[in-house]
C-alpha cells in the first residue's frame, strides 16, 4: 500500500499525522499532480471553507488529477472538508463548483434554534442493516467529534443526498445530516476520526486494512425509512491548563485568582523556598495525556507566561503542543499571544500567521483574549462595519469560524438600578439579594476594565466571525462556588455560537446546574482536576445518571 495524504493548507492535519503514525502505517504527503498516480490509497483531511478548499486544489492543478484519481477506483478517504468537496456545490460559495461526484448540495445549519457551528461530539446511526465488515469501523454506540456550519442534509422520505451514497447519519437539534458517506471507493466522514479518541482511530485503521471496498457499499434497497428522531450531541467536558515559566525558565502547569500563581507563605507548611515560587501543579503534557485517558472531551492550553509577546519565537509552548498532540486524540485549543506582533528585529508578523504555526503544531482551534476586546473596540466604534484586518476576521477566512475561539474575561459592576442610566441599562441583572449588576468587560487577565459589556463583546467577535466563546468569570474565578448562571445565560441569549461555561466550579453539583440550568454547551474547569478534588470519570457518571447526554469515557483509549 502506497498511502498519500492531501493537505490542502488550512486546519490540522498533524493530528491525522500522529494517528496514522500511531496505527503504525507510514504516509507521504500529496506535493505534485504526479503524486496521485503513485498513490494506492488517499485520504483528504481538513476544515475551513469549500470556496478556500477548491481554489487551492485549483490553483496547484491538484483538482482534477484528484477528480481522476476518485475515477480510478482506488480507495479514498475524505474528512470534513474532505466529504463536503465530493457535492456539487455548497451554498457556502454557490458560485463555486464542487467535484461534483455526489449529485446535490452542501446547506449551511438552521441556526434558529440551536447554535452553530456544529462543533462537539455526537453520535450517528447507521441507514441500513449492514454487517460489521459494511461499517469501515463506524460504530452506532460510539460519539465522534464534528466542527462544521455547513452539512449534507438527510430527509429519509426524500433525501438531499442520494440514497446510495448515504452510510450514516447524524442529528443536531431538529436537522438529520449524512455524517458519513459511501459508494463504490469513496468513502468520507463528516466527523474527524483523528479527534475522536479510540473510537476515531478505529475507524482509521479499518479502512486502512480495507482491501476491496466496492463489495461492501450498502445497497439502496435496504434504506431504513424510520430512524430515530434523536438529537445526538453530547455535552463537552473541557480540561484548561494554565502554562506559564517557572523561575527556573521550565513549563508548568498553575493555578492562581486572575493569574496570581505565586505561592503564599503560611502556617500550613510551605518552606521559606516554596514561599513566592510560581506555583507548580505538574507538567502540561502529562497532564494532558492524563485528562484524555480520564474522558475530557476536549482540552485547552491558556499560555500566561511573559515570553508570550513573541509567540512565534516560543519555541517551548509550541514544543508543548507538539508533544500533546502525538498524546492527545481529542481537539486541542491553545490561547495566550495569539495576536498581530513586531518582532524584535522590526518584522510584523500578522495573528493568521500565528494561529497557522499552532495549527501545524497540532492545534485545533485557537484562543483569543484580550485583542478580541480591542477587536470589538474598533468595530463598534466603526459602526459595526467590519474592516476585515482584525485577527478573528483574517484566522476565520483562512481556517474557518471554527478555529477561532475567543476568552472573555467579564466582571460584575455592581449599581444603583434606580438611578442608574448609563448605556447598559438593558443588560442589568438583578441578584435575589437586591443587588444590581451589569457585567463589564476586562483585559490583561481581568487586571483592567474596559467600558464595553460582555454583550457588546460576545455579540461583536461572532460579527466577526468567531465560532466559540470561552466565557470566565473574573468573579467566581478559583472561589469554587459555582458557575455563574446568571452571566451564562446572558450571553447564550446574544448569540447562536457555542459557548463554554469557565470559572467557579467547585464540585460535581456545579457541572450538572450549567447544564440543567443553560443550554451551554461545554463546561470548562482546571484547578479541581490539578489538585484532584474532582475526577473528570466522576463527573460524566453523575451527569449520564441525570440524563445529560455524555460521550462515554474509555481508559484504555
Amino acid at each position: 500500500m502506497t498511502l498519500y495524504v492531501l493537505d490542502y493548507g488550512a486546519g490540522n492535519v498533524q493530528s491525522l499525522a500522529n494517528s496514522l503514525t500511531k496505527l503504525g502505517y507510514t504516509f507521504q504527503w500529496v506535493k505534485c499532480p504526479a503524486d496521485f498516480d503513485n498513490a494506492s490509497k488517499l485520504i483528504f483531511p481538513g476544515v475551513g471553507a469549500f470556496q478556500t478548499a477548491i481554489e487551492y486544489l485549483t490553483d496547484r492543478h491538484l483538482l482534477e488529477p484528484l477528480r481522476r484519481y476518485i475515477s480510478s477506483g482506488r480507495p479514498y478517504f475524505g474528512i470534513c472538508i474532505g466529504l463536503q468537496i465530493l457535492f456539487q456545490s455548497s451554498t457556502e460559495a454557490e458560485s463555486v463548483k464542487g467535484l461534483g461526484i455526489i449529485p446535490s448540495s452542501i446547506e449551511r445549519f438552521d441556526d434558529s434554534m440551536k447554535a452553530v457551528p456544529h462543533m462537539g461530539w455526537n453520535r450517528t446511526f447507521f441507514v441500513g442493516q449492514v454487517t460489521s465488515e459494511a461499517t469501515v469501523g463506524v460504530s452506532d454506540s460510539e460519539a465522534y467529534y464534528f466542527v462544521h456550519s455547513y452539512k449534507a442534509g438527510y430527509d429519509s422520505s426524500s433525501s438531499d443526498v442520494p440514497a446510495k451514497w448515504v452510510h450514516t447519519i447524524s442529528q443536531y437539534g431538529q436537522e438529520r445530516f449524512a455524517s458519513s458517506v459511501r459508494h463504490g471507493n469513496v468513502f468520507a466522514t463528516q466527523f474527524h476520526p483523528e479527534k475522536s479518541g479510540l473510537a476515531g482511530m478505529t475507524v482509521l485503521d479499518q479502512w486502512l486494512k480495507s482491501s476491496d471496498l466496492d463489495n461492501t457499499s450498502i445497497p439502496s434497497s435496504i434504506i431504513s425509512k424510520s430512524l430515530p428522531q434523536k438529537d445526538g450531541f453530547i455535552r463537552r467536558i473541557v480540561a484548561c491548563l494554565d502554562v506559564r515559566a517557572n523561575d527556573d525558565g521550565d513549563l508548568v502547569v498553575t493555578k492562581g485568582d486572575q493569574y496570581d500563581v505565586r505561592e503564599k507563605f503560611s502556617s500550613a507548611g510551605l518552606s521559606v523556598k516554596s514561599a513566592g515560587a510560581v506555583r507548580n501543579l505538574g507538567k502540561p503534557v502529562t497532564l494532558a495525556e492524563r485528562y484524555y485517558l480520564a474522558g475530557a472531551d476536549e482540552i485547552c492550553f491558556l499560555n500566561i507566561t511573559s515570553f508570550r509577546s513573541s509567540p512565534l519565537h516560543d519555541q517551548p509552548m509550541l514544543a508543548v503542543v507538539r508533544a500533546a498532540a502525538e498524546k492527545v486524540y481529542v481537539p486541542l485549543t491553545i490561547g495566550g499571544g495569539i495576536k498581530d506582533f513586531i518582532d524584535p528585529d522590526g518584522t510584523f508578523r500578522p495573528a493568521v500567521e500565528v494561529a497557522g504555526t499552532y495549527f501545524r503544531a497540532g492545534a485545533d482551534k485557537v484562543s483569543i483574549g484580550s485583542d478580541a476586546v480591542f477587536a470589538v473596540e474598533k468595530l463598534l466604534a466603526n459602526n459595526n462595519q467590519p474592516t476585515g484586518t482584525s485577527s478573528i476576521e483574517t484566522i476565520a477566512k483562512m481556517y474557518g469560524r471554527q478555529a477561532v475561539v475567543v476568552s472573555a474575561d467579564p466582571k460584575r459592576s455592581y449599581i444603583d438600578p434606580e438611578t442608574y442610566n448609563g448605556q447598559h441599562s438593558d443588560e442589568i441583572v438583578r441578584g435575589d439579594d437586591g443587588k444590581a449588576w451589569w457585567y463589564q468587560c476586562t483585559v490583561s487577565g481581568g487586571r483592567e476594565l474596559r467600558e464595553l459589556s460582555v454583550i457588546q463583546l460576545a455579540r461583536g467577535v461572532e460579527l466577526l466571525g468567531a465560532g466559540e466563546i470561552l466565557l470566565n468569570s473574573i468573579d467566581r474565578d478559583g472561589t469554587g462556588q459555582g458557575f455563574d448562571l446568571d452571566l451564562i445565560n446572558l450571553v447564550k441569549r446574544a448569540v447562536n455560537i457555542p459557548v463554554v461555561a469557565s470559572s467557579g466550579a467547585g464540585s460535581v453539583s456545579h457541572f450538572m446546574d450549567v447544564f440543567n440550568s443553560t443550554k451551554v454547551e461545554a463546561a470548562l474547569a482546571a484547578g479541581i482536576f490539578h489538585r484532584g478534588e474532582i475526577k473528570i470519570p466522576d463527573i460524566k457518571e453523575a451527569l449520564s445518571f441525570k440524563g445529560i447526554n455524555i460521550r462515554k469515557f474509555n481508559t484504555n483509549s
